[in-house]
């Protein structure tokens, strides 16, 4: 992959961007728990980050994947994971399978806001007993003449407290497992729609969580996004998306921990010389900067085969899979390295520490990516 000018422009654009109107405020948007997306997202709709593959006549860029990529390694260089990755709902999870599937009335109503950052989007996807399972959902919508009339529960879900509509995958049939699933767009300003409870995380701290409840919602049934009963199907679709963006905001993320690290054990004196003088902990970064190095490879090699079309789906669960692992191991070392400074709240490597442990959760924990290479591999009796 080479990157044109074009595209170093992008990145140094974004890198701007982000810190003039992100760093000054994230230590502020950390301790309020959320942050102000209808004023934060039309500033990155300007610069096109919120539609980067999408239709330009939805005010998308039409840009190649390798935009995206730049995307996510610079999200990943915020001082928070947050932020990115509500910036990533926004971008890869809850808007894919619209700009994919959706019909043209729903993209013009939809679509084209959230790209200008007008609205703001959320994936509605896991609920209480139906995580890793999307199979088990049970968040029903029933057919009533040109109306669905939801009612259900969905958990964990990003962005919630804030959602102008959401990417709601809902059962529309009683065929059982994955089949007689939809996506549907669902208004949270619909009558029945209730956030039942922010939820407080471990970390992500500036992002808002929510449980959402429905109750008796109608929507048209023109709401649904491509053919009834392919909602399932189409979340795969999203669920790549995310699983790429998370792996291209890995690569900016331990780049960033590894540069800091480094720099502290410079200037930290102990026994009276710096305490990068000190062999093991050279070795470590050595090699914790080394399968780094492999990750940007193999970020980059993932990018091609999008670019040219080619069914990303190893690429995307091995990348999510290793990335999400040496991201932990990269926060652990920054801890420990840092000492006592590294375990306070008001340091940066706490922060890196609790919110790089989602990773290995979101979109698809580390056991369901094994299963999935498990089964491609031909190790598995499923």
């Amino acid at each position: 992959m080479i990157e044109t000018d074009e595209h170093q422009l992008f990145r140094k654009s974004l890198r701007d961007l982000f810190e003039r109107e992100i760093e000054p405020y994230v230590d502020s948007w950390e301790a309020a728990r959320t942050f102000p997306a209808h004023e934060l997202f039309p500033k990155l709709g300007a610069v096109g980050l919120l539609g980067l593959e999408y239709e330009e006549a939805y005010g998308g860029m039409g840009a190649d994947h390798t935009f995206t990529l730049i995307a996510g390694e610079e999200m990943g260089r915020i001082s928070c994971g947050g932020i990115p990755m509500a910036m990533a709902v926004q971008m890869s999870m809850a808007t894919p399978a619209l700009a994919r599937y959706g019909s043209a009335a729903l993209k013009e109503q939809y679509l084209a806001p959230t790209i200008r950052g007008e609205l703001v989007a959320s994936i509605a996807v896991t609920e209480p007993d139906a995580g890793s399972d999307v199979a088990g959902i049970r968040t029903r919508a029933v057919r009533d003449g040109d109306e669905w009339i939801i009612n259900g529960s969905k958990l964990y879900i990003t962005n919630g407290t804030q959602a102008d509509w959401l990417c709601l995958l809902a059962r529309t049939s009683d065929e059982p497992g994955y089949r007689g699933m939809s996506l549907i767009v669902l208004p949270t300003a619909q009558p029945g729609v209730v956030v039942s409870r922010k939820l407080e995380k471990l970390g992500m701290w500036s992002s808002d969580t929510a449980e959402l409840s429905f109750t008796d919602v109608r929507v048209p049934v023109a709401n649904t996004i491509g053919d009834i009963g392919r909602g399932f199907q189409q979340q795969m679709v999203q669920f790549q998306a995310e699983r790429l963006i998370t792996v291209y905001k890995q690569v900016g993320s331990i780049a960033q921990a590894l540069d800091r690290t480094s720099a502290y054990l410079r200037q930290r004196q102990a026994f009276g010389r710096p305490l990068l003088a000190n062999q093991h902990l050279q070795f470590v970064l050595a090699e914790l900067n080394a399968r780094h190095d492999m990750l940007k490879a193999y970020a980059r090699t993932t990018a091609d085969a999008v670019i040219r079309g080619e069914d990303a789906t190893r690429y995307a669960t091995i990348g999510k899979l290793m990335g999400s692992r040496l991201q932990r191991e990269v926060a652990d070392m920054a801890v420990q390295f840092h000492g006592g400074i590294g375990y306070m709240d008001e340091h940066w490597t706490s922060r890196y520490f609790r919110d790089t442990r989602l990773d290995s959760i979101g979109a698809g924990a580390d056991e369901v990516m094994l299963r999935i290479l498990a089964r491609m591999d031909g190790y598995s009796e499923d």
